[in-house]
């Protein structure tokens, strides 16, 4: 995947409108803190509310509470709501006031500098258990090319930008690679927890609690795991009181009910459904649907329709392995998007059987009431065309890609 997204990073500047989306599996912050929690990680506790259901706040009490909106976006403290309220992540020692937020939050959208312009809807609020922090430290397990395999990177200066903290303060960073076999020892365990600065029976504590997101990473097949901050509480703790947890795509067939948490309510429904048949969708604002195979050939195949005077709607990437029936999918996906007015195949058989693309679009085309431009080069191209053309569906075969790129264009002109 990551070849694909940095394919379209370096898409050419005439593609203005392309949205990069991020398929990695991503959790609320209740999700991660439960996950954290059932992995022996210390977390404050909390509960939920959504559709105003209160059974499980009716249960909980706590001396200060802290009332935060769910959603996949930061800086929900200094964000603000469609109906007006401001911050989505609020403090107060009063029950009924909890309620009021609760009120103010859940079913509106909550509007911050990582959301869109219309911000994204609440359907659940955590109360949690407001800790009282007196050192925040900094920890993340992640995989790293450099060292083939896990790295602890610790730092002592907790709650910041630790991008910020590794250019400004490079002596504040400490980078331990970790054996897959071995994993964290108590001696590992103990040195980090040293150079985090916890003192006494607060370094045992933060040393167990290494050793536990250790056996998280490995547990949930996460390819990053970071706490900022690991805090120190008034009270003796040390606990995880921020979490992002990122996970290993391959490792979903074993992790079905990590996969199963996630929450498709923000996703584009056709990315989603894209994502089912393991095809890659990124939706854009044109009215020319694409269907390639291959981030390199999408990027041509869009340079080429801008240079002729069209808009792609959509990047659709098939991949090498397509079926028919992902081809059906993609053309299902492509005409569930209303702006879309004309739709180019444009496939070079490597992998990939050309003939197989054929019989797909064959079967998908039946009923289809838009220009339909086939571009088909490459292996068992011969019987791929001549499937099109016995097939007297109402299609365009074309030779060339430039040609085939003029004529979708004209087509929608």
């Amino acid at each position: 995947m990551s070849s694909l997204w940095n394919s379209i990073r370096n898409i050419s500047p005439k593609i203005k409108s392309v949205k990069i989306p991020v398929r990695h599996l991503n959790l609320l912050e209740y999700q991660s803190k439960k996950l954290l929690r059932n992995c022996g990680v210390a977390v404050q506790d909390f509960c939920l509310i959504d559709d105003h259901n209160t059974q499980e706040f009716d249960k909980f009490n706590a001396k200060e509470y802290v009332v935060k909106a769910q959603i996949l976006a930061g800086g929900r403290g200094k964000g603000h709501f469609n109906n007006g309220f401001q911050g989505g992540v609020k403090l107060t020692t009063d029950r009924p006031t909890v309620l009021e937020y609760v009120n103010k939050m859940l079913g509106y959208n909550l509007i911050t500098k990582q959301t869109p312009k219309q911000g994204i809807k609440v359907r659940t609020i955590m109360i949690a258990e407001s800790v009282n922090i007196v050192k925040e430290t900094y920890i993340c397990i992640l995989m790293d090319r450099l060292y083939n395999g896990p790295v602890i990177v610790a730092s002592p200066a907790g709650g910041m930008d630790i991008e910020a903290v590794a250019e400004k303060t490079p002596h504040l960073i400490k980078k331990v690679p970790i054996d897959i076999f071995d994993g964290v020892s108590d001696k590992t365990a103990m040195e980090i927890a040293e150079f985090l600065e916890f003192k006494g029976n607060l370094k045992n504590k933060a040393a167990e609690q290494i050793k536990h997101l250790w056996e998280m990473f490995l547990k949930v097949d996460a390819t990053q795991l970071e706490i900022n901050p690991l805090a120190e509480t008034d009270d003796g703790k040390v606990i995880a009181v921020d979490a992002k947890v990122n996970f290993d795509d391959n490792a979903s067939f074993r992790q079905k009910s990590v996969f199963g948490l996630e929450d498709h309510s923000e996703s584009d429904p056709r990315e989603v459904e894209a994502a089912k048949y393991n095809l890659n969708y990124i939706g854009m604002t044109g009215n020319i649907g694409c269907l390639v195979n291959g981030a390199g050939l999408a990027m041509a195949t869009m340079d080429l329709i801008k240079l002729h005077g069209g808009d792609p709607a959509n990047f659709l990437d098939v991949g090498g392995g397509v079926q028919e029936n992902q081809v059906r999918a993609a053309f299902n996906i492509l005409t569930s998007d209303p702006k879309v007015k004309a739709i180019l195949v444009n496939v070079f058989g490597g992998i990939v059987n050309c003939a197989t693309i054929a019989k797909g679009i064959v079967a998908a085309s039946e009923g289809l009431k838009l220009p339909l431009i086939v571009r088909l080069e490459g292996t068992n191209v011969v019987e791929a065309k001549k499937i099109i053309k016995e097939s007297n569906r109402n299609i365009t075969s074309v030779d060339d890609f430039e040609s085939a790129a003029k004529a979708v264009v004209a087509s929608v002109q």
